[in-house]
C-alpha cells in the first residue's frame, strides 16, 4: 500500500468481516477504535521492552514512575502490559480479556482517549460473534507506524473513514472535517497580513478551534506557521462534542507532539454550554461549525449566559434555536487577544452557509449579532466559495474573516470576494464533493484578498452600508358602518358577546339567574343594533352616537368592550369613509395597510420618508413608538449582508425571434425523425 486511499480502502474492507453481526451504522464502533489502537500499538512497539523493563524495575519503588515511562516510550503515553497485537494473536483463547488488560495498561491519558469509543462493549460483542480474532488479525496486517504513514496521511485516512461512515448512514460528515484546500485557503487568509509579525524567533502563537473534529484545521494552521518560522512556539487548543471524533483527534495529536502538550489541550464537550477554554485568548482561530443544526440541548445554558450581557459570550443576542452556527463565531470572538502597542490581537476564519448573512429581521438575534460584529469593526472580509466543494453538501458556503487588529486601510471596511467560480472539477467525486480548489487558485484568491482592490470579483463597502433602520409606516383607518344579517351573526360569535351568558356563580339558582339576565342583555343589544339596519354611516362618531341613542331608549349603557365588539363586526374598511380618530383627534392606524421601510443608516429617516413614501401615500405617517431598544431612536436597526446581490449581473432575455427559430428547427428535426420511423 503506497498511499492513504489504499490504506483507507484496506481498513474499510475489514467491515466485510462484521457486516452480518453489526448494522451498517455501527461499523465505525469497530473500525475507528481498532484503527487508533493499531497506530498506537505500532508507535509503541520499538520501545516496548524498554518500557516493560523500567516498569518492572520501579513499580514497587516509586509511587508514580510516569515520567520515567514516558521518557522510555518516547511519547507522552505508554503501555505497561506485556501484550501487543502480535502477542495477543498468539494467545487467542483469552483474547477478549487479554485485549482489555492491554487497553487498561495504557497510561491514563491514552485510556481516557480509548474509553470514548465505548471499546469494551464492542470487544465483548465481537467475542460473542467469534469475530474478535479475525478483526484483530486483519488490523495486524497493516503497519500504521509514523515511519510508514505520516501524521498528515493518517489524518486523511481517519477523515476518509469518517466520511464513508457518515455517507453510508446519511449523517453529516461536515460536522467532522473540512476539505484540505479550504483549510489551506483559510490559513492563507489569516496569515497573509501577518507574515512579518510572526518571524520573531521563539514567538508564542496560540491556535483555537471550538469545533475541532479530527483536528485538521489546527494541524494545517500550525504547520503553515512553522514553515514561515520554524522557531515559533505554536500551541493548539480545541474542543469537540462527538466522543469518537474527539478520541481520533486527541490520539493523533499525542503522536504529533511527543511531549503531549497539543493533545492535552484537545478537550471534549459542548463548547456552547460547557466551554473548556474559558478565559484563554488566542492569536488565530479557525472553525467549520455545524450549520442548520439546532442547539436545543444547550438552550438553557446559552440563554443563561446571554442574560449576563457582554459579561458572557452571547450578550449581543442569540440566533433561532434551529441553527447555532453564529454562537460558535461569538465564542471565538470572546477569545480575542487584546491589542497593545500594535501587537497582539486575533484573526479568525470561520465557515458558514448563507444563512448568517441575511437571516433574521431587524431586532432579531441574527441581526443583532451582525450589528455587534460590524459596529465593532471586526468583520474584515467574506469569501464566497464554489458550490459542491464539501463532502456533505453542495450548497453555497462562505469564509468569514474577522479581526480586532485590522490594517489601517481596512478600518471601517468590509471586503466581499466572489470566488464561487474559482474551482476545477475532481477526477472522482467524494460524496457531494465534485469540485476542488487547486494550489494556484488558493494563491489567486489570497492575492484578491491582499490587494484589496475592487474588480469583477471584489467589492469593498463601508460597514455602515450593511445597516438599515426599519421604520413602521402607518395609514389612517377608514370605516363605514352598515348593519347586515351577516354582521349580526358575526356579533353573536364575538367572545365579549358570548361571555354575557357565562356565569361563575356556584349555586345553581344564582348561576341560572345570571345566565338568563345575560341572554336578555344579548337580545337587547341585537335588537338595538338591528334597528340601524338599512342605514350606512361613513363616520364612526356618528354611528356610535346613533347607537348610544338606541341603547338609551332601552335605558341601557353598554360597556366599552361591547361597543368595541359592535364596531369590530359592523365596521368595514372603506377608502371613501371618514378617518377614524382617537379621543385626542389623532388618526388611528389601519393594521391591514401597515407597511415597513428599510432606510439605509447613511440616510435621515424623515428625509427618506418624505422622498420615498409621502409622494405615493400622502396620508401616511411614521410610527414614532416603533423604536430601537439600544439607541431609542425611531425605527429598529438591522444589519444584513446581501452578498449575491452585489455580484448579480443582469442578463437580458434572448430575442423572441431567436427562440422561435430554435423551436421551428426542433419541430423540423422531429418531423424528419418521425418520417424515418414510418418509412
Amino acid at each position: 500500500m503506497t498511499n492513504f486511499r489504499e490504506r483507507a480502502n484496506f481498513i474499510w474492507n475489514i467491515a466485510n468481516l462484521i457486516r452480518d453481526s453489526f448494522k451498517r451504522g455501527k461499523y465505525q464502533d469497530v473500525i475507528l477504535p481498532f484503527t487508533v489502537l493499531r497506530r498506537v500499538d505500532s508507535v509503541l512497539k520499538p520501545t516496548k521492552e524498554e518500557v516493560l523493563e523500567i516498569y518492572n524495575k520501579y513499580k514497587d519503588k516509586l509511587d508514580n514512575p510516569d515520567t520515567l515511562l514516558r521518557d522510555a516510550s518516547g511519547y507522552a503515553f505508554y503501555n505497561t502490559s506485556k501484550y501487543d497485537f502480535e502477542r495477543l494473536l498468539n494467545d487467542p483463547h483469552d483474547l477478549a480479556d487479554n485485549l482489555l488488560r492491554y487497553i487498561n495498561s495504557f497510561s491514563e491519558n491514552m485510556r481516557e482517549v480509548l474509553y470514548n469509543f465505548d471499546f469494551e462493549n464492542t470487544i465483548r460483542k465481537l467475542e460473542d460473534q467469534e469475530l474478535l480474532f479475525q478483526v484483530l488479525q486483519r488490523f495486524n496486517e497493516i503497519d500504521l507506524h509514523p515511519d510508514e504513514v505520516s501524521n498528515t496521511e493518517m489524518g486523511y485516512i481517519f477523515e476518509e473513514l469518517i466520511r464513508r461512515f457518515n455517507e453510508a448512514t446519511n449523517e453529516n460528515p461536515g460536522e467532522h472535517f473540512t476539505p484540505r484546500e479550504v483549510i489551506h485557503l483559510m490559513s492563507n487568509l489569516l496569515l497573509a497580513p501577518e507574515l512579518k509579525n510572526i518571524q520573531e524567533p521563539g514567538i508564542l502563537l496560540k491556535i483555537y478551534d471550538p469545533a475541532c473534529g479530527t483536528g485538521g484545521m489546527l494541524s494545517i494552521m500550525k504547520d503553515k506557521i512553522l514553515r514561515h518560522n520554524k522557531d515559533a512556539d505554536v500551541r493548539i487548543y480545541g474542543q469537540e462534542l462527538n466522543p469518537e471524533t474527539y478520541a481520533v483527534s486527541k490520539s493523533d495529536f499525542f503522536l504529533k507532539t511527543p511531549d503531549g502538550t497539543d493533545a492535552e489541550n484537545i478537550l471534549q464537550g459542548s463548547v456552547l454550554s460547557d466551554p473548556k477554554h474559558r478565559g484563554e485568548s488566542f492569536n488565530y482561530m479557525l472553525a467549520n461549525p455545524p450549520y442548520g443544526k439546532d442547539w436545543k440541548r444547550d438552550k438553557q445554558a446559552v440563554e443563561d449566559e446571554a442574560d449576563r450581557g457582554y459579561a458572557g459570550r452571547f450578550g449581543a443576542g442569540t440566533p433561532r434555536s434551529s441553527d447555532g452556527q453564529l454562537l460558535f463565531t461569538m465564542d471565538m470572538l470572546s477569545h480575542k487577544a487584546p491589542v497593545k502597542n500594535r501587537k497582539g490581537g486575533s484573526r479568525i476564519a470561520v465557515v458558514h452557509n448563507g444563512s448568517p448573512l441575511f437571516t433574521g429581521d431587524a431586532g432579531s438575534g441574527e441581526s443583532e449579532i451582525r450589528r455587534w460584529i460590524l459596529e465593532n469593526d471586526w468583520l474584515e472580509a467574506i469569501v464566497a466559495l464554489p458550490e459542491q466543494l464539501f463532502y456533505n453538501t453542495g450548497i453555497s458556503t462562505y469564509i468569514w474573516i474577522l479581526s480586532n487588529k485590522k490594517e489601517a486601510h481596512r478600518k471601517g471596511k468590509v471586503q466581499l470576494i466572489d470566488a464561487s467560480e474559482i474551482w476545477e472539477p475532481m477526477r472522482k467525486s467524494l460524496g457531494d464533493k465534485r469540485r476542488q480548489i487547486s494550489d494556484e487558485q488558493i494563491t489567486e484568491i489570497t492575492e484578491l484578498f491582499t490587494r484589496f482592490k475592487e474588480n469583477d470579483r471584489v467589492k469593498i463597502f463601508d460597514n455602515e452600508e450593511f445597516g438599515f433602520r426599519k421604520i413602521r409606516v402607518e395609514q389612517p383607518l377608514r370605516l363605514k358602518f352598515e348593519v347586515t344579517d351577516e354582521s349580526l351573526e358575526d356579533l353573536k360569535e364575538e367572545r365579549t358577546f358570548e361571555n354575557l351568558v357565562k356565569s361563575r356563580k356556584r349555586k345553581p339558582e344564582e348561576k341560572q339567574k345570571e345566565i338568563e339576565e345575560g341572554r336578555q342583555e344579548q337580545q337587547l343589544i341585537l335588537d338595538a343594533v338591528a334597528e340601524l339596519d338599512g342605514r350606512v354611516f361613513t363616520n364612526q362618531k356618528n354611528f356610535l352616537k346613533e347607537l348610544v341613542n338606541r341603547f338609551a331608549k332601552h335605558d341601557y349603557k353598554p360597556k366599552k368592550s361591547i361597543r368595541n365588539a359592535i364596531v369590530n363586526t359592523v365596521g368595514q374598511t372603506d377608502e371613501k369613509a371618514d378617518i377614524v380618530r382617537d379621543k385626542n383627534g389623532n388618526p388611528e392606524p389601519d393594521t391591514d395597510l401597515r407597511d415597513y421601510e428599510n432606510v439605509p443608516l447613511s440616510e435621515d429617516v424623515w428625509e427618506y420618508f418624505d422622498r420615498e413614501v409621502k409622494p405615493h401615500v400622502p396620508e401616511a405617517w411614521i410610527d414614532e413608538d416603533y423604536t430601537d431598544e439600544k439607541d431609542g431612536e425611531v425605527g429598529r436597526v438591522g444589519y444584513e449582508i446581501p452578498f449575491t446581490r452585489h455580484f448579480y449581473e443582469y442578463e437580458p432575455p434572448r430575442p423572441l425571434e431567436e427562440i422561435e427559430g430554435e423551436i421551428k428547427a426542433l419541430e423540423s428535426e422531429i418531423q424528419d425523425l418521425v418520417k424515418e420511423v414510418i418509412e
